[in-house]
């Protein structure tokens, strides 16, 4: 089962790796694209080259179209997609200036009543995402840009929020398993295996 959920965490990760860099490329392009436009505009440039200016701005040098509608539903889609190997490796920031001297038995109970609240805030947000989702595909809304329907960006974020609860609500099973047989089933800091 581990080898199972340790694979669709880091699956889910890839896929948010691999969204997250198309947008930064895409940025990186609209910003290009925005400071060449600017620069084209620019009154010397004009002066000295008017037809280059203008055939490059004839031809749609400039920002990507609905550049900040994909950043924002790609974004949210990669916050859910890192958030599932995140809690399988227990990579979530943590301070332990008081748990680091409790003895061990409290320390798993602590890590336990932490990974019940967590998979049960991600099932809430899944939840929430779910319904939100329904209501924007009723209401036909769409960005104002791209015209694309937001119900799209609900439906993978929730994607990603239901891999992250699944996930939370094995590690939390995981831990009360090891909490009433006090072995250590998956370490707290574990990152490979």
């Amino acid at each position: 089962m581990h080898r199972f959920m340790n694979g669709l965490a880091r699956l889910m990760a890839i896929l948010g790796g691999i969204v997250l860099t198309a947008l930064v490329i895409l940025t990186c392009v609209s910003v290009l694209g925005r400071g060449i436009n600017t620069f084209l505009h620019w009154e010397p440039v004009e002066t000295i080259m008017p037809a280059l200016s203008r055939w490059l701005l004839d031809a749609g040098v400039g920002p990507v179209w609905g550049d900040y509608e994909l950043v924002e539903a790609g974004v949210a889609f990669a916050i859910f997609a890192f958030i599932p190997l995140c809690q399988i490796t227990a990579g979530h920031a943590t301070v332990d200036i008081f748990t680091a001297r409790l003895p061990k038995r409290a320390n798993r109970v602590i890590q336990m009543v932490v990974d019940i609240v967590f998979a049960a805030v991600l099932i809430l947000i899944a939840w929430r995402l779910s319904a939100g989702m329904e209501s924007k595909m009723q209401n036909n809304e769409t960005t104002f840009l791209l015209q694309f329907p937001i119900w799209w960006s609900y439906l993978v974020s929730l994607i990603g929020a239901v891999v992250a609860a699944i996930v939370g609500v094995y590690m939390a099973v995981v831990r009360i398993a090891e909490l009433l047989t006090m072995r250590t089933i998956i370490p707290a800091a574990e990152v490979d295996h």
